[in-house]
């Protein structure tokens, strides 16, 4: 007795290929900053709120405003810009504190003390800025470089 196979059908094709999906943290719009575009517009941004912080004597509302601009720049930075933007917001508050308090202290031993007062009681808003640039650029699909691997 001889046994015998059936074919078994192949489902048709598809003909039409399914488009490739975006990186899943992609800006909706158009708008996006360079690596260098990035890190001037945040140094702007930190420059901005702690000035009007030292005017007006709003630390936390700096601090919360850091992190906020911190996760808006990043995100709206190209993805070969992002190696450069990660390292930089410890570097850019720190410079924008600098600037902000040497035009607000009347001299330059208080505009010193301002800005180690302000580093101190600000350093939780920094730290929260700098992991949220760090997640925000891994989401959107920064990734380090890892020696002997391309």
């Amino acid at each position: 007795m001889t046994q015998t196979r059936t074919p078994v059908p192949t489902p048709p094709k598809a003909t039409a290929r399914a488009a490739p999906r975006p990186a899943r943290l992609e800006p909706a719009g158009s708008f996006r900053f360079t690596a260098l575009g990035a890190v001037v517009a945040l140094f702007a941004f930190c420059f901005v709120i702690l000035l009007l912080a030292a005017w007006a004597g709003w630390r936390t509302l700096a601090g919360a405003a850091f992190v906020c601009g911190c996760g808006a720049v990043t995100y709206y930075t190209r993805t070969s810009g992002l190696r450069a933007l990660v390292v930089c917001p410890p570097l850019l508050f720190l410079a924008g504190s600098v600037c902000a308090e040497l035009i607000t202290a009347p001299s330059g031993f208080l505009a010193a003390e301002r800005i180690l007062v302000t580093l101190g009681t600000l350093a939780p808003w920094l730290f929260t800025g700098t992991a949220l640039t760090i997640v925000v650029a891994i989401g959107r699909g920064y990734r380090p470089f890892r020696p002997g691997r391309p």
